[in-house]
């Protein structure tokens, strides 16, 4: 773990220096420097998933596809969102909007003495503590990621923008962030309260969602691909998530156009299987919402149509 930690300061430091920093000076940014050094660290995790997913799951969806590519246009889409997310952009958004009130409300409490709670301290003495607190803090986090997915399904005022996600027929390795920003801004506010109260660093947090975001990378690819009897029980794989995305299947339950679902798990399988919400059929099903699919319900065709179709549905007028 340090070995990596120091190539990625190493790294990020160089790219800071060589591109960056000249950047916002040009701009007249040099007070945010500081700042500016931290979002390089995450343009920097962006440009190494991209390059991973162009050169690693492009290839395993050529190898293995589950259907033909028939809508291009559709994936282009994906892609700017995937650029914006990626690349740092909507964390650039949130910096400049919700970020200073996390700062405020957590400064407020430390003052009156409301410390935050060190995960990693539950498991001490071990050698690597790096490594172990990196495990503790993902299985933490993809636990709290498991409700909040279900909670997208679950409300359906949360469900009117998280329905977006749902409405992509034609999956590939760039539908992981085809969401409303709404939905993202609520999903991100609820983790980056959880990693201040649990006491993750920001190393820490910048790894857990980098092994997230390409896992989930993976999982939307238009692979054939199970990790077998075991693997299936241990990690989410293209085949498990697919169903979720499955017309009638991942988004519903207990009968036609009922909020529930299947597979929620982000990472690990575990919870679907502890909570009573796994579904291990082996099946590749079309994918999709009922209402788009059966009485041609319009989602949208493109990001700025999607984003306001997510908001008409929000107040009930999409």
């Amino acid at each position: 773990m340090n070995a990596l930690e120091n190539a990625f300061a190493a790294a990020q430091q160089w790219l800071f220096e060589a591109a960056v920093q000249p950047a916002m000076f040009a701009m007249g940014l040099g007070h945010l420097l500081e700042d500016g050094y931290a979002a390089t660290g995450w343009l920097l995790v962006g440009l190494v998933q991209i390059a991973v997913m162009l050169a690693v799951i492009g290839p395993l969806q050529r190898w293995r596809p589950v259907e033909p590519v028939s809508d291009r246009a559709a994936i282009r889409t994906d892609v700017l969102y995937t650029l914006v997310h990626r690349l740092g952009l909507f964390r650039l958004a949130l910096f400049f909007s919700v970020e200073p009130l996390f700062d405020d409300l957590f400064g407020w409490l430390h003052v009156r003495g409301i410390a935050s709670f060190h995960l990693d301290n539950l498991w001490p003495g071990v050698t690597d503590k790096a490594l172990v607190a990196f495990v503790l803090y993902l299985v933490a986090f993809d636990f709290a990621d498991y409700w909040i997915h279900r909670g997208q399904h679950a409300a359906r005022w949360w469900w009117s923008l998280h329905a977006l996600h749902h409405s992509q027929r034609q999956m590939t390795m760039w539908s992981d962030n085809r969401n409303h920003l709404l939905d993202d801004l609520l999903r991100d506010t609820l983790l980056v309260l959880l990693a201040q109260a649990v006491g993750m660093p920001p190393g820490q947090f910048v790894a857990i969602v980098a092994v997230t975001q390409l896992s989930e990378s993976l999982q939307h690819a238009n692979l054939r691909l199970s990790f077998g009897r075991l693997g299936e029980r241990l990690w989410v794989s293209p085949r498990f998530h697919r169903l979720h995305h499955a017309v009638g299947i991942g988004h519903e339950s207990r009968g036609q156009g009922t909020l529930g679902g299947h597979n929620f798990g982000v990472l690990l399988p575990w919870w679907d299987v502890l909570f009573g919400t796994a579904n291990f059929e082996n099946r590749y099903d079309a994918t999709g919402i009922r209402d788009q699919v059966e009485q041609g319900r319009d989602y949208g065709q493109g990001f700025l149509a999607q984003q306001w179709l997510g908001l008409l549905r929000l107040f009930g007028r999409g």
